[in-house]
């Protein structure tokens, strides 16, 4: 039997659906983007172009439910299927866009730089329990304008994991879209199997920008998958009650989910999120809230109860180190998204309220990451019925190390983690140099680094990502790519 954990009963989730509903019809919500607003219109929508407002109609919202698909997949850069966001299915995935990374050597956060980015994506191939990469980090040694197509391209040129990404401009998709047509060698190939998915988050309270809304066009009309991220602040930019919350972060990807299904029907969503609850006393967004975490799963019954697959920012920590703050929350985090059946978890590798990305963190969440995914298998029975025989067997060896049935169900049965997780007695961890967390996930960062293998898109299609990658920062007088 799976685990599960449940903290909303269906009665409280259809009348937050039903709330939700009455504001978007009501209230309306706020769309900087007029081609949107007049999209919209045409479909029946109140819009107050002076207020940039639109008061949704019911069966707008009944019509964009209806095409929204109830599930998706994602596939590698050679084009395998690693994702199938069906049911209770759970993966994970770094956070994103972190400003800073944690220097191991220094113990210091600094400003990431093209070589952080590179030795970030080598690591992500050694990580199993990681399913996709993200782009985890804004490299400071290129041009703002290029930031976002700039990771996505060492993202594609490096590794083979599918990527979480997104755009901070309207103009930066069209190159990142042609990054990936170049990966899969046709507009037809990359809707047949996406590459990756697009963050596109409304603003709180109820507020989508000319940005954030014209990508979600945009991905609609590409068959992009997108997740949408609202992000209330419990007690700040949204109501403090946990249920205010919700209710809001409901209205506001519902709007989402319209405004994407009318640019496209079928467009493929995850229903998803990053709140926060606000610390009054520190004016801080706490990711490892438990509040915080709540919303993050009550989020996803809500999204689940829509008919949709779902994500979650959760399993990250708001310390400045690795240290035990940062395995509490990480760890209390991912296990609870994970029995929530979230589908798709970001977060892990992430200290500072999202802001900086550790290298070392990310080899002790991905053990993490594979002791939630061994709790989801549950207990079942393998040979244990009639127990008479083994233990018969058990009395009379004295112990079972080499019994068939023990050899049989031991890789099944047991989690063996890494060497970043310490399991050796005392003698033997003091023979061993007495390290602690931080070194060993040390040397595990540099060794899964040095034997990462390049990735084996052809050289043909690496080439033609360098190139477009190249036209673009010399739109924006950058001559040279770090790379190069």
């Amino acid at each position: 039997m799976r685990p599960t954990l449940r903290l909303l009963q269906d009665e409280l989730i259809d009348k937050i659906i039903a709330e939700a509903r009455d504001l978007l019809c009501t209230l309306g919500v706020e769309i900087h983007n007029r081609p949107i607003l007049s999209l919209l219109a045409d479909h029946g929508a109140k819009v107050d172009g002076t207020a940039w407002n639109a008061r949704l109609a019911e069966n707008l919202i009944d019509k964009a439910l209806h095409t929204v698909p109830r599930t998706f997949k994602l596939y590698d850069v050679l084009g395998d299927e690693t994702h199938d966001f069906r049911g209770n299915n759970v993966y994970f995935t770094p956070g994103s866009t972190a400003l800073n990374i944690l220097d191991s050597r220094t113990g210091e956060m600094r400003r990431p730089t093209t070589a952080d980015y590179i030795r970030y994506v080598k690591l992500m191939s050694g990580l199993g329990h990681l399913a996709s990469q993200s782009t985890a980090m804004i490299p400071a040694d290129v041009h703002e304008k290029i930031s976002d197509s700039y990771r996505l391209y060492l993202s594609l040129l490096y590794g083979e994991k599918p990527v979480v990404t997104g755009a901070f401009t309207i103009e930066s998709f069209e190159i990142m879209k042609d990054l990936q047509v170049a990966v899969r060698g046709s507009e037809q190939a990359l809707r047949a199997k996406p590459l990756t998915i697009f963050s596109c988050c409304p603003t709180a309270p109820i507020k989508w920008s000319d940005v954030t809304s014209q990508n979600l066009v945009d991905c609609a009309r590409w068959s992009i998958p997108v997740e949408l991220i609202s992000m209330p602040l419990s007690g700040f930019m949204a109501p403090v009650t946990l249920v205010g919350s919700l209710l809001q972060q409901t209205a506001e990807n519902l709007s989402g989910v319209v405004i994407s299904q009318l640019a496209s029907p079928g467009a493929p969503i995850l229903y998803g999120g990053s709140p926060a609850i606000f610390d009054v006393r520190f004016e801080t967004t706490p990711m490892g809230a438990v509040e915080t975490m709540m919303l993050d799963c009550a989020n996803s019954e809500i999204g689940r109860r829509l008919g949709m697959p779902t994500q979650g920012y959760i399993a990250l920590s708001d310390a400045k180190q690795l240290d035990a703050q940062a395995g509490l929350e990480t760890g209390i985090g991912a296990t609870l998204a994970a029995l929530s059946g979230i589908n798709s978890i970001s977060g892990p590798g992430m200290l500072d309220f999202e802001s900086c990305l550790s290298l070392e963190k990310l080899v002790v969440d991905n053990e993490i990451c594979g002791m939630t995914h061994r709790l989801l298998r549950g207990i079942e029975p393998h040979e244990d019925f009639p127990s008479l025989p083994i233990f018969e067997e058990l009395r009379r060896e004295k112990h079972l190390l080499i019994a068939d049935h023990t050899r049989r169900y031991l890789r099944e049965e047991i989690t063996f983690p890494g060497a970043v997780i310490d399991r050796a007695n005392r003698a033997r961890w003091a023979a061993d140099g007495r390290l602690t967390l931080g070194e060993r996930a040390g040397q595990e960062v540099a060794r899964l680094v040095e034997r990462c293998k390049p990735s084996r898109l052809p050289g043909e299609t690496k080439s033609e990502l360098t190139r477009l990658m190249r036209v673009e920062a010399r739109r924006h007088e950058m001559e040279t790519l770090p790379t190069e």
